[in-house]
Formats: structure tokens, C-alpha cells, sequence
């Protein structure tokens, strides 16, 4: 991204004027509302062409698959800002979308930049070769293999099994899904535990070989779970258990720091 003066002050997404608004080329009011579903008005959005049939049904796959996963950090994050300030849904939203890192739910595009490196590197279209390469190095370096394993789902993430197969069944599957697969096949033998692909390598393989741009890979997450906050979020506001996590989580935490001269008295009166 260029730093400093731009010299080119356009955009392409939206514009308006007193009788109308223009969305990627349609009449907001009369080519969008009520005509198109939100998915395909996403896919709009950030493409700029409404998808086909069969990439919807993917994006609507993958959003379903990743809206949800319990009290899972960004979640929690989520709560307990509700519960410290009930009038702030969107400091709370914004505390559970900022939660969503390399190692949790933001995982998806980290996954998805190893995928493509490796499709990179695969001279002659060897899949199999540059999966060995990146995988020893991964070793090597002491590293996770992006989208592979889950600490849950140790015997396979059923929401990526379900992924991949909805891929095939609508003729998306290619490049990434190849590539992905063949990494699935050779992680275990090199890092000498198993491995199964996981969610977040399942959803970047089948959107990216759906159409949707590499650059944009995060925004699908990001937009599933801001589904699942709202429904947190709602819940939090009519039964509150946000304190409660605070309170189990001082309850699960030992203190091993130094002791106050008060503290030490107490432990050693002699």
C-alpha cells in the first residue's frame, strides 16, 4: 500500500446524490433492496460482480461453518466488555472482532497465504513436492502448519470435512483444495503427529478457488462471527454471565509473584 500523496482519488464501490444511491453500478433501492440476498450482496460488494449460484452456496457455506464455536475467546472478550459497559454493543463487537488473531478465528488468512506461497513454489505443478519442502521447513523452524489440527477436534474438524466435500459436490475444488490436500497427506509423516485439515484451511482453500480474492480472505470470518457476537451479544443483555468468566477465571489463575511484606508476615510469622 502506497505511503504519502495519492494520485488516484477514486473509488468504485458506491456514490450518491439527492435522488438516488449507486452500489457497484445498481440503484441501491431499486436493483438491490429486496432483489438480492445479503451473500450475494457481499460477494458484490467486494468483487463487484454478484457471484454465480455456485459460489454463493460456497461464501453461505463458509460464513454458516465459522459463525459460531461457543465460549471461545474473541466471545468472551466479546461479554465481558457488554458486561463492564451494557450501552456500548459496538465497543463490545469491536472487542470480540479484535480477538480474532493468527491463532484464533483470524486464522483463515494466515492459512490462506500458506496455500498460495506453496502453489507458488510448485514448479511444473508438483503440489507434492513443494507441500514436502514447506513442511520440513515448518519443522525446521518449529512452526504449526497453517490450517492443520485443532485441539478440540483432534480426530478431525468435521466443519472441514464438511467444507471440502460441498466443494467437490459443486465442481469448485482445484488449486487451493489440491494443494491443501496434498499438505494433509504428508504433515502427519514429516511433523510425526496427525494432522487434520481444520476449518480455518478448509474455508480458505474452497472460497479462493471459488473466485474470491486472497487480499479480502480475512473479510469472511470476520463478517460469519460478527453473526455469532450479535447472538452473544443479545444474550449477554437478557442474562449475564460476564462476570461470572471474570470470577472463574481469577478462581482458575494461581498468583506466583512476589509477596507484599503483609502477605510474607502472614505465611512465615517467625
Amino acid at each position: 500500500m502506497r505511503i504519502g500523496k495519492q494520485s488516484n482519488p477514486y473509488t468504485a464501490i458506491a456514490t450518491s446524490d439527492a435522488h438516488s444511491i449507486t452500489v457497484r453500478g445498481r440503484d441501491l433501492c431499486h436493483d438491490l433492496i429486496g432483489k438480492i440476498g445479503f451473500s450475494d450482496y457481499f460477494w458484490l460488494l467486494v468483487i463487484g460482480q454478484p457471484p454465480s449460484e455456485v459460489q454463493r452456496r460456497m461464501l453461505d457455506a463458509c460464513l454458516v461453518s465459522i459463525a459460531e464455536h461457543g465460549l471461545v475467546p474473541s466471545v468472551q472478550a466479546a461479554r465481558m466488555t457488554l458486561a463492564a459497559g451494557p450501552d456500548a454493543w459496538q465497543g463490545a463487537m469491536a472487542a470480540g472482532l479484535l480477538g480474532m488473531g493468527s491463532v484464533v478465528a483470524g486464522s483463515t488468512e494466515s492459512a490462506g497465504r500458506f496455500l498460495h506461497q506453496v502453489l507458488q513454489d510448485a514448479s511444473d505443478g508438483d503440489l507434492d513436492a513443494a507441500a514436502q519442502d514447506h513442511l520440513t521447513q515448518l519443522k525446521i523452524d518449529r512452526q504449526k502448519v497453517p490450517g492443520l489440527g485443532h485441539p478440540q477436534h483432534a480426530g478431525g474438524d468435521p466443519r472441514a470435512d464438511r467444507l471440502l466435500a460441498i466443494c467437490d459436490e459443486l465442481g469448485l475444488s482445484g488449486r487451493y483444495v489440491g494443494v491443501l490436500r496434498a499438505i494433509a497427506a504428508q504433515a502427519p509423516g514429516i511433523m510425526g503427529r496427525p494432522l487434520p485439515i481444520n476449518v480455518s484451511g478448509a474455508i480458505p482453500a474452497v472460497i479462493l478457488d471459488a473466485g474470491w480474492p486472497l487480499e479480502a480472505l480475512k473479510a469472511v470470518p470476520l463478517l460469519a462471527r460478527a453473526a455469532g457476537l450479535s447472538a452473544h451479544l443479545y444474550e449477554e443483555s437478557l442474562r449475564s454471565i460476564g462476570f461470572i468468566m471474570s470470577h472463574q477465571a481469577d478462581l482458575a489463575i494461581d498468583y506466583d509473584g512476589a509477596l507484599s511484606g503483609r502477605e510474607a508476615r502472614l505465611e512465615d510469622p517467625q
